[in-house]
């Protein structure tokens, strides 16, 4: 078990993320072993006017460094729900899957401010400390004093064929 590597994986949709996010989330159980799930939450679109975004954190355990879960488990699950790389970074999609934390690094650290990325962490993270050291928890509850979100308890994170 302790060659396997901790990912954390941020999943953001905002086209059929009823449907999308929990399809992603089976197709990474396919993948590897996906530990925990966060709750489900739903913001606005970051960057430009578009349908709100539903996001979700995964801790999925794997043999395969950062750059294979990017480029042999996200971008490719990305491709099979209907991801289409190419246009407007901002655009609405079906699915984004982003590493946030690899084996406890932080990963992509522009994203880190971001409410739809540390909300949903804290869940699963709640005691690691962020850059300015403090708790995440606690950095997550000023985040989401500063931005509209809500968690959807009512979306499912696993599709109904998974059951």
């Amino acid at each position: 078990m302790s060659d396997l590597h901790r990912a954390y994986l941020n999943l953001g949709s905002n086209l059929e993320p009823e449907r999308n996010i929990p399809r992603a989330i089976g197709l990474l159980r396919e993948a590897g072993t996906v530990e925990c799930v966060s709750s489900v939450w739903e913001t606005e679109s970051v960057g430009y006017a578009g349908p709100n975004f539903l996001n979700v954190c995964v801790l999925l355990l794997t043999p395969f460094d950062a750059r294979q879960v990017k480029f042999e488990i996200s971008r490719p699950i990305e491709a099979q729900v209907g991801r289409v790389r190419g246009g407007d970074r901002n655009e609405p999609r079906p699915i984004d899957i982003d590493i946030v934390l690899f084996d406890g690094t932080p990963h992509n650290t522009q994203i880190w401010d971001q409410a739809f990325v540390i909300v949903p962490l804290a869940e699963l993270l709640p005691g690691f400390e962020t850059r300015g050291g403090e708790r995440l928890s606690d950095f997550a509850n000023q985040l989401q004093g500063r931005v509209w979100m809500r968690k959807r308890g009512d979306v499912a994170t696993e599709s109904k064929a998974a059951r």
